[in-house]
């Protein structure tokens, strides 16, 4: 999987996508990211990437010639001879929500270019390059950076072999509508906190069936929400009639 990303902060970038798990799918082949500067492709001796916004108004809009060449020049990097197409993402508050399923979708792409928006947009006219726009939340972030970054890892883990466990991803909260079960470690006791005692009795079905009714009886409680989009068995229907008050 390629991904390109375009931004003005190419130094937010350094440190995330180096480490953990976004560094060693790269180290093993299976994922590579490019950052670009879109100042680089802006004419003029300061390579200004910005504008005061037609019709007036606070702030500063991001200008479509330097965002265009980037766009170009990061659908050229593509190195992948697959046939498959590359798709153009827009990071914004008006995008279609980020969810499991999507980081599912791009995961299955070979390319990904990711453009980060700052200041108070992107020139409209630049739609025209954009294949989709992506938002991770309701809320306002200072620019399309940290938005970026989180696409990038949401799908890269899923990718084959980014994981030391493929079950990993499995059993993450999410990937089937609902939210994980609890998980403990060593040691059995902490400050008077016992281990629940089926994690421990080597019984298979058991622990599967515990952890199956801890992650409903989660997602009942905390994202109710959750249940109604999700696919439950015969089973679970019937551990949740006997968590019903």
């Amino acid at each position: 999987m390629e991904i390109d990303i375009l931004t003005i902060f190419p130094g937010m970038f350094s440190g995330v996508m180096s480490e953990s798990i976004l560094g060693r799918a790269q180290e093993k082949g299976i994922l590579t990211v490019r950052v670009h500067d879109i100042r680089d492709f802006a004419a003029g001796k300061h390579r200004v990437v910005d504008d005061y916004p037609f019709g007036g108004g606070p702030g500063m809009v991001m200008k479509p010639e330097p965002i265009a060449a980037a766009v170009h020049h990061a659908l050229e990097c593509r190195e992948s001879a697959e046939s498959g197409e590359s798709r153009v993402i827009l990071t914004t508050p008006a995008g279609r929500p980020f969810t499991q399923d999507v980081a599912k979708e791009f995961a299955a792409c070979e390319h990904l270019v990711i453009l980060c928006g700052h200041y108070e947009g992107i020139d409209e006219r630049v739609a025209t390059l954009v294949t989709e726009e992506i938002s991770i939340g309701d809320y306002v972030l200072t620019g399309g950076e940290l938005p970026a970054m989180v696409i990038v890892d949401a799908a890269a883990r899923l990718l084959p072999d980014a994981l030391g466990d493929e079950a990993s991803a499995a059993g993450d909260s999410f990937w089937d509508g609902l939210l994980d079960y609890p998980h403990y470690t060593r040691p059995r006791q902490w400050r008077e906190l016992e281990v629940p005692e089926v994690l421990i009795s080597g019984d298979h079905e058991k622990i599967r069936q515990w952890r199956r009714a801890r992650s409903l009886e989660r997602t009942q409680r905390r994202r109710p929400d959750l249940l109604a989009k999700a696919e439950l068995s015969a089973e679970d229907l019937e551990i949740l009639r006997t968590l019903a008050p």
